[in-house]
Order: C-alpha cells, then sequence, then structure tokens
C-alpha cells in the first residue's frame, strides 16, 4: 500500500508538470505541421468576420439620410439600382422598375415614393 502511494505521490506532479509545458517545437508529420484544433495562436491571429452586406431596402433607406431633391441621393438611388432608361418607361410596380425612368427627377421621385413604403429596419 504504501508503495501506491509513493509512486502516486512521484508520478502525479511530474504528469501535472507535462501537461503545463509546452514543446519546444510543434509535432509534424512529414515536414508539415499537425493541425491544433483550438490553439491559442490560431484564436489570436483570427481577424473578425466581415459584416454582413445590406439588403437593398436598407440601402434605399441610407439614401433616405441624404437630403432630399438633390443629385447626392439620385446617386445613391442609382448605385443601388443601375438606371437603364427606356424611352417609354411604364408605371413603376416596384422599386427596381424606377431604373427605367429617363427623366432624373421623375426617377428620384419613383425611388422616394417606394423608400418611403419601406418599414423601418434594424441598421
Amino acid at each position: 500500500m504504501r508503495k501506491i502511494i509513493l509512486a502516486l505521490a512521484v508520478l502525479y506532479p511530474a504528469a501535472a508538470f507535462a501537461q503545463t509545458a509546452a514543446p519546444a517545437n510543434p509535432p509534424t508529420v512529414g515536414g508539415k505541421p499537425l493541425v491544433q484544433v483550438g490553439s491559442k495562436k490560431a484564436a489570436a491571429g483570427k481577424k473578425e468576420a466581415p459584416a454582413k452586406p445590406l439588403s437593398a431596402a436598407q440601402k434605399l433607406q441610407a439614401c433616405q439620410d441624404i437630403d432630399d431633391g438633390t443629385k447626392e441621393r439620385l446617386s445613391c438611388y442609382d448605385a443601388v439600382y443601375t438606371p437603364q432608361p427606356k424611352a417609354k418607361a411604364a408605371a413603376a410596380k416596384s422599386v427596381s422598375d424606377c431604373r427605367y425612368v429617363k427623366e432624373e427627377d421623375e426617377r428620384l421621385t419613383c425611388f422616394n415614393g417606394f423608400a418611403d413604403k419601406i418599414p423601418k429596419l434594424p441598421r
């Protein structure tokens, strides 16, 4: 019984010491380092995830922050929906149909009408 207690007293601290000491060189297989899941170095070097891209509705609401009736607001809308003017554009049934309106003032009014109807989304 004394021998078992003595063996445990010697081996237990040695096992604890072996777990805390970091190896000098990471283990390799075929010259390539092993993959270590959850290592502290990999977590520290990891970059933040990129922000989610905004939806078209959120982009249109962002354009609402620009002064009304200005070229900047129309340019903002045009960045969301690239203008493709047609000679005879039909009445717009959705916000994406506003890009077909040829006259800039009418296109701005069309975009404003639909952007005002969008429910406020979280930013």
